[in-house]
């Protein structure tokens, strides 16, 4: 479900957009206005969210993007193994199984508490509390 839309010049460092429906966070966004009649261009540098990809995209100032709606439920970790790991909701009590992002494999250990990222219905392990 998307949040709201933004233009590309409101995108800023930190923002979440969607491109190609994959959630993508942005890294930097290099705003440039062209001659007097021209309109500013914008370049902006993403790093995905769930898959380990960048993205540089070029796009008018007045292009736009969905912003999804990010859930961030907290979670306590049963067991894990390689990249994924069974987790319990601690609100609900539903046990479920989780991809876990590539930057914190080494972090997951179990009994600890973490919070799982929920965006446009694709769940992932994203931090360890």
């Amino acid at each position: 479900m998307v949040l709201k839309i933004i233009n590309a010049t409101e995108a800023k460092t930190g923002a979440m957009i969607l491109v190609d429906n994959e959630p993508y966070i942005v890294k930097s966004n290099d705003v440039s206005k062209t001659g007097k009649h021209g309109h500013a261009k914008c370049r902006i540098l993403a790093a995905g969210v769930f898959a380990d990809k960048k993205k540089v995209i070029t796009v008018p100032g007045h292009d736009r993007f969905d912003v999804p709606m990010v859930e961030k439920r907290r979670v306590q970790i049963l067991s894990a193994g390689g990249d994924t790991a069974s987790v319990m909701d601690l609100e609900s009590y539903e046990t479920i199984d989780v991809p876990v992002h590539m930057d914190i494999r080494n972090d997951v250990m179990v009994d600890k508490q973490a919070e799982v990222w929920d965006i446009e219905g694709k769940k992932m392990l994203m931090r360890v509390l």
